[in-house]
């Protein structure tokens, strides 16, 4: 444990960097006074306004920039390749696998070395190792960061890079998510969101068809205030102890995963913390929660409840063959007792106390000195109380974390390319595109590098984050939380979970929540302001 708190401080000093150091003494910023009346240290990412300006199209605009620094062309191939590296995880991971198997043979032919102590570690296969680590979706931003500080250090300077770290970019986002998706992982907090779901079901008279249904529409609501990659947590391992353990058919399984990716990825639009797209922006365009609900989070509802009750429909036969094979089975045989899963009773005041931890987490969500000093608080907690408590794995938030540290520092230096074509695209193309892209890569990477843009209207981003989280389903890579329910759901997939059936079962659930956030209308907005306090520019559409 004491190396994770070894984690935590380097992550919690690193984020606290930035608004500490900015007033004392230290490197001369490279652009002391921008248009938008902030400082840059880094030379670069080039801002906006120092590009000369460009007469053609868009096309033009690009070229020229990229002549005019070339670093930009060098930043954007590596994004691209972490991007191309993230489809190829799937094949690392198997090399992984088969060089294990490769090692475990060894071993069993060669037998336990004479020195070898009978308490010490086991033999490593390094290569396998190596090989399982490239393989990790979530880290792989971070390892193309190396790259990236070569490029910039070549370009630049090392120093240039340095402060573009510690003093340009601010890591309050991903340490976050990684303090609240521990905490709501937590078994007090599993068992009431159990709890409450229960309820639901009972109406159902608690069978798997009605768990299902209960699952797949309140966890992805209950999101947007135990934030994303807990609800998705939460749904995927309720999903598995209720539903996918009864084995049911294929086309079924993929069509129940990408519902839940799906209702999960807008489910978390009701606030603006919850979602890692949203939680991407609303710091820079000041979307409040109020403003979610308002424009984005009512109209998730509707199409998480739409989609969910389109697909119960289709699929009530195949769910009730799922009952049957409930009815058919020993209660013993559904649940195996470990001690992980026992069903032992949770004292009320520990559960509160659980609570007010994610309460207190989302509160100094801005304060990463507030709320990781409170997360070391949760963890003394836990020890004082462990015979209620199972060990609150860190390896997914951390690497979730990692993912979207990784985001921050590649996007950073992509807003030369992409704040032309959001300047240019209409909004339903934007829209559009945002979705594809979505698919492709992580949706919070999309609405960063809108993040970037200067000037944008409120139509173009509503735009890009209705797109980016309308997509977040289609694959593993579309959401951050994805790959927390594929490690948790993908052993009832022989052969793990295949990519084309994903967005297969995904594809109508997509189509459904786009056409809400198209068609349905948006919140009050004062004409000609931009909504929840934002001013100076023009809301087009809003309350259309």
């Amino acid at each position: 444990m004491k190396y994770y708190f070894v984690l935590f401080f380097t992550l919690m000093f690193a984020s606290a960097v930035p608004a500490t150091a900015a007033g004392g003494h230290g490197p001369v910023p490279a652009y002391p006074e921008l248009e938008d009346g902030s400082t840059q240290y880094a030379a670069f990412p080039k801002p906006r306004e120092m590009y000369k300006a460009s007469e053609g199209g868009l096309i033009d605009t690009i070229k020229a920039r990229a002549v005019e620094d070339p670093f930009n062309i060098a930043a954007t191939i590596i994004f691209l390749l972490a991007i191309c590296h993230t489809f190829a995880a799937g094949s690392l991971n198997k090399l992984a696998h088969k060089y294990e198997h490769i090692h475990q043979e060894n071993l069993r032919i060669r037998g336990p070395k004479d020195a070898e102590h009978p308490n010490g570690e086991p033999e490593v296969s390094f290569r396998a190792t190596l090989f399982h680590f490239l393989g990790e979706v979530e880290a792989i931003f971070g390892i193309w960061v190396i790259a990236l500080a070569a490029a910039a250090t070549y370009f630049y300077s090392w120093l240039d890079f340095e402060v573009y770290l510690n003093k340009d970019k601010i890591f309050t986002e991903p340490l976050f998510v990684v303090v609240i998706m521990a905490i709501a992982a937590s078994r007090p907090v599993l068992r009431f969101a159990e709890f409450l779901m229960s309820k639901a079901a009972a109406i159902g008279k608690g069978t798997p068809a009605a768990w299902w249904i209960s699952v797949l529409i309140i966890a992805p609501i209950l999101g947007s205030f135990i934030t994303e990659p807990a609800a998705m947590t939460i749904g995927a391992m309720l999903l598995a102890k209720k539903f996918y353990r009864l084995k049911p058919d294929k086309v079924l399984a993929y069509a129940t995963l990408g519902l839940l990716f799906v209702n999960i990825s807008v489910g978390g639009t009701l606030t603006h913390f919850a979602a890692p797209p949203v939680l991407m922006v609303a710091g820079t365009w000041n979307w409040g929660t109020l403003f979610m609900m308002e424009h984005f989070g009512w109209k998730a509802v509707v199409g998480v409840v739409v989609s969910t009750s389109i697909y119960f429909v289709f699929f009530r036969k195949a769910l009730f063959r799922v009952a049957d094979k409930a009815d058919g089975r020993e209660d013993g045989e559904l649940h195996p007792q470990s001690w992980e899963e026992r069903e032992t009773p949770i004292p009320v005041w520990i559960t509160v106390v659980h609570l007010a931890f994610v309460a207190w987490t989302v509160y100094t969500a801005h304060y990463p000195v507030l709320f990781v000093g409170g997360f070391l608080f949760f963890l003394a907690f836990l020890m004082a109380t462990r015979h209620h408590q199972n060990e609150v794995s860190l390896k997914s938030p951390l690497l979730v974390g990692f993912f979207l540290a990784g985001l921050v520092i590649h996007g950073g230096v992509q807003g030369w390319w992409i704040a032309p074509i959001i300047q240019t695209l209409p909004d339903q193309a934007l829209m559009l595109g945002a979705t594809i892209l979505t698919a492709f890569n992580d949706n919070a990477a999309i609405t960063y590098l809108a993040s970037q843009v200067d000037g944008i209207s409120f139509s173009a981003k509503h735009a890009v984050v209705a797109g980016a989280v309308a997509g977040g389903g289609l694959t593993v890579i579309a959401n951050a939380p994805n790959p927390a329910g594929q490690s948790i759901l993908s052993k009832y997939f022989i052969g793990g979970i295949s990519p084309l059936f994903l967005f297969l079962g995904a594809l109508i659930p997509t189509v459904i929540v786009y056409f809400c956030f198209v068609l349905l209308p948006n919140g009050p907005a004062k004409e000609g302001a931009e909504p929840d306090g934002q001013h100076g520019e023009a809301v087009p559409g809003a309350g259309d």
